[in-house]
């Protein structure tokens, strides 16, 4: 979880790199029951929805005992299956401190958790979104290693000046990918996974489009960050996100700086479509138009 900008000093109690401690021991009985609510509500409605990689590391790091989890406890496990581990900020960190966690192998999550009148909407991340969102997938060492090679080239797209191209790599895979299996698509994004309604808006609305990905497509492409997305990207594999980070990016960027930015629901001839949406959502307002 990133703010724009590079670091400023850290905000009181918190450490030159943005860390704080957790505090488990501080949790309320309600916060804990809110996090209970969530857990069981997103796993009985992503058994078909999410990806292995997802299921597997939800299981493996036991998210559910006692409520809000103990970064402690599943850092243990976390260590030992891939190196990671998650540590607690106070919100949003800049950009470079967010890097620099990434490129360590540190994930940095958020230790407040929403209320139980927020549960279907929270425009902040909190620690729901930040720790069953997005530490299962961080379980699979493919996925690790590409979110420690993400950390890598943030801290160089920051130097270069060309961070809002790889913002856009991080939002549709990270926060809100897809991917083909088998089985039939599936989710991975911890945006999607870690929200109800776009669990079910993601994979089953008609709205959206849903692309094969590319690479330099997906740097084009401005995103959502008030509502659901018009477009999401599909990824063949895990390994495919691997693969992308292990070219170098110079040659990606001097190409971009000369490259319009395509329309968020705007479809290339060239694209791989899997999905060409009606768009009805976001032409009727969405949900800020609702609320």
């Amino acid at each position: 979880m990133s703010a724009d900008g590079f670091s400023a000093s850290p905000p009181p109690g918190a450490r030159a790199d943005w860390t704080i401690d957790q505090g488990w021991e501080t949790y309320s009985p309600a916060e804990h029951e809110v996090w209970i609510t969530l857990y069981e509500r997103q796993t009985a409605l992503l058994r078909d929805r999410a990806c292995d990689a997802f299921l597997k590391g939800l299981d493996a790091l036991d998210l559910h005992r006692a409520g809000i989890p103990d970064f402690a406890r599943i850092n243990e496990e976390l260590q030992r299956l891939t190196g990671w581990s998650v540590v607690a900020v106070p919100g949003l960190v800049p950009d470079d401190v967010f890097f620099d966690h990434l490129a360590n192998r540190r994930f940095p999550a958020g230790r407040f958790i929403r209320k139980p009148e927020e549960l279907d909407y929270l425009q902040e991340p909190d620690i729901f979104h930040d720790v069953f969102g997005h530490v299962p997938m961080l379980t699979d060492p493919v996925f690790a290693d590409y979110m420690q090679a993400y950390g890598e080239g943030g801290r160089r797209a920051l130097d270069l000046g060309v961070l809002a191209n790889l913002a856009r790599l991080y939002w549709y895979t990270v926060e809100f990918g897809l991917m083909q299996t088998p089985q039939g698509l599936r989710i991975y994004g911890a945006g999607i996974v870690s929200s109800r309604s776009e669990s079910i808006f993601a994979l089953e609305d008609t709205s959206p489009n849903r692309i094969g990905f590319d690479l330099e497509r997906v740097m084009r492409t401005p995103y959502r960050i008030d509502d659901f997305q018009q477009a999401y990207f599909v990824i063949d594999s895990i390994q495919t996100l691997q693969e992308v980070t292990l070219q170098d990016f110079a040659p990606i960027y001097e190409r971009l700086a000369g490259a319009a930015d395509i329309g968020i629901a705007e479809m290339l001839p060239g694209d791989s479509v899997l999905t060409r949406g009606s768009q009805a959502y976001a032409a009727n307002g969405g949900r800020l138009a609702q609320t």
